[in-house]
């Protein structure tokens, strides 16, 4: 089993549906709900639940914060296989023609659950730790104490302590697993490990009130008994300086040494044994589409061809007369685009973004969420690795969303592409989709915390094409923001497919993103580094954002006068995280039942 639990986890989107639950059959007779499919799905979620209690965690549901599975447990895994296996014998139990409408969808989700989890266990993670999703990232961001785990009550600084302990047994785990990954060849590129390596030597701070995993002391609530300050400051101390800091410091050493020098020089996944393989299975876990890395790379490139003649409208529209790379050159210095001296202006300017799309969003959106949100900086350990992103608000709405933005040298945050990151990051992109699922009642409780990265992410990167109709992009710079982020998208189809099905080095997959959009070198590094640790992530966002675009433009032609946008938009956002197949089929229904309605 490769990253894909932990990189769920990581990037733990959660989205929204409703469905009627009615269907006429031939007779005219209403198909009223299943209520034992019902209990099926909830014994599933329930089941799920035990079984990776950070999810539920993440939800904001308590129960399980005590506990942290050794995911690399070959036990572990097994428990994993069967829990998969059953709910996918159990399915079978139920006709379609038993079950309602809403009921249909989602056992044609809950097979797609059961067997793309059944597949990607077939693949073993050589790899735990990397410099963007791994498990030592996600803890490190709970151990802040402003995440997902709460630190309000003592039992909850008791339970992180528990969880703590278990953690402890999986970054053994992970050393033990990237010894058998040097034996079988199957390692990290030398050029993520040495990212690797000064995130593990951040927590290896000898100072104990600084470090990382001391911060929930910190902030240690007046409210507490003394002796229960005492107590709990002693434990923290004696966990951080006994399990966490040895820990970090054999794995930091370790991968330093004996790991670097068995790092591959190779950048993409071809260079493990069974890579083409994995790959495949990659793209069809984030593009939910059973597409080829040849045919992605085709749409790549055309797309960014289509996007460089929209580019060149907007070089001539301010008056710059060197090409296109001379004039990324330009946007990515012009120093009127970096105006900002205090972090605290950029988190302002998102809240103004946000304050003049306002008035417009009510024209595109009738149902909108109810839960709160914020912008706030990325964290310091991870803020010089990070990418901008939105964390989900907990089910039950006590947590707001965040959309967090990594501010490592403000001198130099360029802010021609604001407007465009906090349309997909924020509102209407991911704040909207997820936060509507999650207030969603008529769902089944799995479905609320479901990702499918080529709905969730192309539902954002569709939000940024709404700048114009939201009010958003009257600055040239700032649409050339929405054009340089739809660029940065389309290139991921060439360079991850470049990467990992056609040999490409990073030097090279870097070289084609600096030819053709205008990030930093700094910041396309990153990027690239990013796509070598998750073959495939890359390209949900292009492949889900051009099916949505698809199914709009059919609406639009087939309905006429009869289309309408915020309908469309309910339509979309009502089905949740599903695969893409599945999203195409209820346009598809809706589109004709608008017509017969006509």
């Amino acid at each position: 089993m490769k990253k894909g639990i932990l990189v769920a986890l990581t990037i733990l989107l959660m989205v929204s549906c409703k469905e009627s639950d009615k269907k006429s059959t031939p007779n005219d007779l209403p198909v009223t709900k299943n209520e034992a499919f019902d209990t099926l799905l909830e014994n599933y979620y329930q089941d799920g639940l035990k079984i990776n209690p950070l999810n539920a965690t993440f939800q904001g549901d308590n129960r399980y914060n005590d506990t942290l599975p050794n995911f690399l447990d070959d036990a572990y895994e097994k428990q994993l296989r069967q829990y998969y296996s059953e709910y996918g014998t159990k399915l079978k139990n139920f006709e379609d023609e038993t079950l309602s409408e809403s009921q249909k969808l989602t056992k044609a989700i809950l097979k797609w659950e059961c067997n793309i989890n059944l597949e990607g266990l077939g693949f073993t993670d050589y790899t735990p730790l990397d410099q963007m999703w791994t498990m030592n990232l996600m803890i490190g961001q709970m151990a802040g104490g402003t995440g997902a785990q709460p630190f309000k009550t003592v039992e909850d600084y008791d339970n992180w302590l528990s969880r703590l302990e278990d953690y402890g047994k999986w970054l053994a785990s992970a050393k033990e697993r990237m010894i058998r990954g040097i034996a079988v060849e199957d390692v990290l590129p030398k050029s993520l490990i040495k990212k690797v390596i000064p995130q593990l030597a951040s927590v290896v701070e000898p100072k104990l009130q600084d470090n990382l995993f001391y911060s929930p002391i910190k902030k240690i609530p007046e409210n507490f008994s003394n002796e229960d300050k005492t107590r709990l400051t002693q434990s923290y101390g004696k966990m951080i300086t006994e399990t966490i800091v040895p820990a970090y410091s054999e794995l930091h050493d370790f991968m330093k040494s004996d790991y670097m020098a068995a790092g591959r020089e190779s950048s993409g996944i071809q260079g493990i044994p069974n890579g083409d393989a994995y790959y495949a299975h990659q793209i069809k876990v984030y593009t939910t589409t059973n597409m080829t890395a040849d045919e992605i790379h085709k749409i790549g490139l055309d797309e960014v061809a289509r996007i460089a003649s929209e580019m060149e409208k907007v070089k001539q529209q301010v008056g710059f007369e060197g090409d296109l790379k001379a004039f990324f050159d330009h946007v990515r210095n012009k120093k009127e685009l970096m105006p900002f001296t205090e972090p605290q202006q950029v988190i302002d300017n998102f809240n103004a973004i946000h304050a003049k799309m306002k008035p417009q969003v009510d024209k595109l959106f009738d149902k909108q969420p109810k839960t709160a949100f914020e912008v706030r900086r990325t964290e310091a350990f991870r803020e010089a690795s990070a990418s901008a992103e939105y964390n989900p608000g907990s089910l039950d709405g006590t947590r707001p969303g965040i959309f967090y933005v990594p501010i490592p040298n403000v001198d130099k945050y360029n802010v021609y592409s604001d407007e465009d990151l906090f349309l997909h990051e924020a509102i209407p992109g991911h704040h909207f989709q997820i936060s509507l699922t999650q207030e969603n009642q008529d769902l089944p409780k799995f479905r609320k915390t479901l990702w499918y990265s080529a709905y969730g992410e192309g539902w954002a990167l569709y939000t940024e094409s709404l700048g114009k109709e939201l009010g958003l992009y009257d600055d040239p710079y700032q649409y050339f923001g929405m054009l340089g982020a739809e660029m940065h998208r389309a290139v991921r189809l060439v360079v991850d497919t470049g990467l990992h099905s056609k040999g490409w080095s990073r030097e090279k997959a870097i070289q084609y993103s600096l030819d053709n959009e205008a990030e930093s070198e700094a910041s396309i590094t990153s990027e690239i580094e990013r796509y070598m640790a998750n073959p495939g992530q890359a390209l949900s966002y292009k492949i889900g954002q051009l099916k949505i675009l698809e199914l709009r433009a059919k609406a639009e032609k087939e309905l006429g006068n009869a289309f309408d946008i915020r309908e469309f938009h309910n339509q979309v956002l009502e089905t949740g995280c599903v695969p893409l197949a599945l999203l195409e089929d209820k346009i598809n229904a809706w589109i004709t039942n608008t017509q017969t309605q006509k």
